[in-house]
């Protein structure tokens, strides 16, 4: 069974997400503030920590910085009432995976759950969907699922793009990172190629206006959805 470490301070959304996260078969282990949450995760070892960021004693931030130094590869996501660029940028600097701004629903928490512990395990295999916004992507068969059950076939490039942005989550991705896995070379001219195969997706994903590519100045892009 897989172990959630969910570390909120309101009570009354802790109990909701708490509830449905166990009726999916989650084992869950929650904590209040951030001091709790880092003795819990020493002593349970999740698979997947789920953070607020404003918690008292020690916020989401710090408490995620702490979680790397023990687990570096720990899939972390952010619940968060903060949705300015900064603040988003702060949390993947501190080592989020996700991020989840509030209000949301418990399905998409749940999907967001599925996904991360999915890409992070490199459990993807040809008969998987990976579901985010409106949409569903079938990595290997480089089809991509949107409203209405419209179907897009991708190029091998497309399809290499999007993995790699579904791969992080919606933590940063560099564009040099994309250009030598994905050309082996990040030459003017290829960097010029994958301005037009982000655009090209930017069109492809316009059929939910919550799904986007955003483009960090001088890093690369983030995925939010």
């Amino acid at each position: 069974m897989t172990k959630i470490l969910y570390v909120e301070d309101e009570p009354a959304l802790g109990k909701i997400v708490k509830e449905s996260l166990q009726s999916r078969n989650y084992e869950i282990t929650m904590a209040e503030d951030g001091l709790a949450g880092l003795r819990a995760f020493e002593s349970l070892q999740p698979d997947i920590c789920i953070l607020d960021i404003m918690l008292p004693k020690m916020d989401g931030y710090t408490l995620a910085e702490e979680i790397r130094k023990i687990h570096p590869k720990m899939p972390i996501i952010f619940l968060t009432a903060k949705s300015q660029l900064d603040d988003v940028l702060k949390g993947f600097k501190a080592g989020g995976n996700d991020y989840l701004k509030k209000p949301f629903s418990l399905e998409e928490l749940i999907i967001r759950i599925e996904n991360l512990l999915s890409l992070t395990s490199g459990q993807v295999s040809n008969s998987q969907e990976v579901n985010f916004g409106k949409f569903k992507f079938l990595p290997t068969r480089y089809e991509l699922k949107g409203p209405g059950d419209t179907i897009k076939r991708l190029s091998h490039k497309e399809a290499g793009i999007l993995s790699l942005l579904l791969q992080h989550g919606n933590s940063p991705l560099e564009r040099k990172e994309i250009l030598l896995k994905l050309w082996d070379d990040d030459s003017y001219f290829n960097s010029r190629n994958l301005d037009v195969y982000i655009t090209k997706l930017r069109d492809y994903l316009k059929a939910d206006p919550s799904v986007e590519i955003i483009t960090i100045k001088g890093i690369g892009y983030y995925f939010s959805y």
